[in-house]
């Protein structure tokens, strides 16, 4: 059991401050940087190959695919955030530009929301839709052997549970299905989650927790990450993120922690966008072999 779980013991009203993104900025910009997530992924409309591809008959939802080239190229698959009550694939695709100046594909993946699915449900969608892009990702000129994920605040938590352990045989996928990671602003252990105004749509037990906190199911086998938070965070999404970080590599594991200076929860992953940026030079390191 990590050190986080032990915030579950600490007073509400602590668990509320230290998890409230939206109460660490102004209303007016939580609001602009909804806006610049949109209006940033409809700016890249020129770089979609592949819209509303269908991943799982199950759930009916779709990835977009961008940037696919006539040789098979990396995917970087991006799952958003939202606390898993907001957001879309549409305000989720401004880094494909830059991606495929790079040779690199994106894939946007849509999921369904709190409440209206329970995270088990959502856990298994984003899972179902790596499942997907290996088997069928060379028909969208995607390389199933360099698949890369990575997402932000919730979509870092599903990040994690991608990159978690015990999940592949189910799916028929191999274990290293994944060669690297970048979780960004995200949530690995659900323990505090579970204690906070969250718990109000997400309503996790505490079986839950465990299973799907990716703190507790670490992989066999880990691929390099990069852990990434912005200094403008909440606390606790700084506590989570350097536990993780801190986790993976007692694992054995590769992982580089980065801290985003003169950036906020919301506005940090905007930096992916811009190939001059610390965080898109990292994950470029990444993709390319080159952590």
């Amino acid at each position: 059991m990590t050190g986080l779980a032990a915030e579950a013991d600490w007073p509400r009203e602590i668990l509320d401050r230290d998890y409230s993104a939206r109460a660490s900025v102004s209303a007016e910009v939580f609001e602009a940087e909804m806006r610049n997530y949109r209006s940033q992924s409809e700016a890249v409309q020129n770089v979609a190959s592949h819209l509303d591809v269908v991943y799982d008959a199950r759930s009916s939802q779709t990835i977009d695919i961008y940037g696919a080239g006539t040789e098979p190229r990396p995917v970087f698959v991006f799952i958003h955030g939202g606390y898993w009550r907001m957001l879309s694939k549409h305000d989720s695709a401004f880094m494909a530009a830059m991606l495929a100046k790079h040779g690199i594909t994106t894939a946007v993946v849509d999921y369904r929301l709190a409440p209206e699915v329970d995270l088990a449900e959502i856990v298994r969608e984003v899972r179902a839709a790596i499942g997907f892009l290996w088997r069928n990702g060379s028909g969208f000129g995607i390389d199933p052997g360099r698949i890369f994920v990575g997402g932000s605040s919730a979509g870092g938590h599903l990040t994690g549970a991608v990159l978690s352990g015990g999940w592949h045989s189910a799916f028929d996928v191999p274990e290293d299905v994944i060669k690297g990671g970048m979780p960004i602003s995200g949530l690995f252990h659900l323990a505090p989650i579970s204690r906070s105004f969250v718990q109000d749509w997400i309503r996790l037990d505490d079986q839950s927790v465990m299973q799907l906190s990716p703190a507790e199911n670490l992989p066999h086998a880990g691929c390099p990450i990069v852990t990434a938070y912005a200094a403008g965070e909440p606390d606790g999404f700084k506590r989570q993120s350097a536990e993780y970080h801190r986790l993976w590599r007692e694992a054995g594991f590769p992982s580089t922690m980065m801290e985003i200076d003169n950036r906020n929860h919301f506005d940090v992953v905007l930096d992916l966008a811009d190939d001059q940026t610390a965080l898109s030079k990292a994950l470029l390191r990444l993709i390319n072999g080159d952590l």
